[in-house]
């Protein structure tokens, strides 16, 4: 199933027009199970982290990029922008992505 996490991600920012767009994991998970998929947040958020440590979306708080692990509360999936520099909670500063 998290092929189909992964892959809904993808799908869904792809249908975005504008480059910046964002989706939320509610979305993702409605795309996978229309009706179970508030079982999948947990899963999609895992997923996203993932895919964030690996540059390959940005996690969003508060519509900036925020720490793929050290992030709380609601957020949102964005494909990176050129120039996107993503706080970490090492004392490394972190190079930006894209």
């Amino acid at each position: 199933m998290s092929v189909d996490v992964e892959t809904a991600i993808f799908d869904l920012l792809a249908a975005k027009i504008a480059p910046g767009k964002s989706v939320s994991p509610e979305e993702v998970a409605r795309a996978v199970d229309p009706e179970g998929w508030r079982r999948l947040l947990g899963q999609v958020r895992a997923i996203a982290r993932g895919l964030a440590r690996q540059g390959r979306v940005v996690v969003l708080r508060h519509n900036k990029p925020a720490d793929p692990e050290d992030f709380k509360g609601v957020y949102r999936i964005r494909l990176p922008l050129p120039g996107d520099v993503v706080p970490t909670t090492s004392e490394d500063e972190a190079p930006p992505l894209g």
